[in-house]
């Protein structure tokens, strides 16, 4: 028979080693930062302004699900590019380069096909939405994949610091 405290232990293991990884904690920082980069951008697009609020959380909520799964992805393609998942606790300025290029790459595709009626959802921005000149795509949801996944870079290399400090002797000693 298990004990409750064994149980306990080994459950408490489980999360602690689940926490532990990268993809957590690019997960969770890119949930947390895209949901209050998403409402923060919200008024410039039509019809936001007008939905009530659970609406807009809604729509929101959705949109930050999505980002989180680009997110996810542009880790993964540099992850099987270095053949390290540890990657984001030492990364080299390329790899960097290339983790922001997915998501702006991604997000330019989604935006286009949105604003033009072609993607799953489709949206329209205010006059206010400064342009990406000869795109027709917002800058802001392209500087959202400029700024947050620097961000989350910077906040999972703090979150695991002893993760980060073994990727750096180990990218030294190589």
């Amino acid at each position: 028979m298990l004990r409750p405290e064994r149980v306990g232990t080994r459950l408490g293991r489980a999360v602690g080693a689940l926490t532990d990884t990268p993809e957590f904690n690019v997960a969770a920082f890119a949930l947390l930062l895209n949901f209050a980069w998403e409402i923060l951008q919200a008024p410039l697009f039509v019809g936001m302004a007008e939905m009530p609020h659970a609406q807009v959380t809604k729509a929101c909520l959705q949109a930050t699900v999505g980002d989180a799964v680009i997110m996810l992805l542009a880790y993964g393609v540099v992850a099987v590019v270095v053949r390290s998942r540890s990657w984001i606790l030492a990364s080299k300025g390329w790899q960097l380069s290339l983790f922001v290029a997915m998501g702006v790459s991604i997000t330019a595709g989604i935006e286009w096909l949105a604003t033009r009626g072609y993607w799953m959802a489709s949206w329209s921005y205010l006059p206010t939405m400064p342009l990406v000149p000869g795109t027709d795509i917002g800058l802001v949801p392209l500087l959202q994949w400029i700024v947050l996944p620097l961000l989350t870079v910077w906040f999972v290399r703090r979150q695991l610091p002893h993760r980060a400090q073994a990727a750096t002797e180990t990218e030294t000693a190589s």
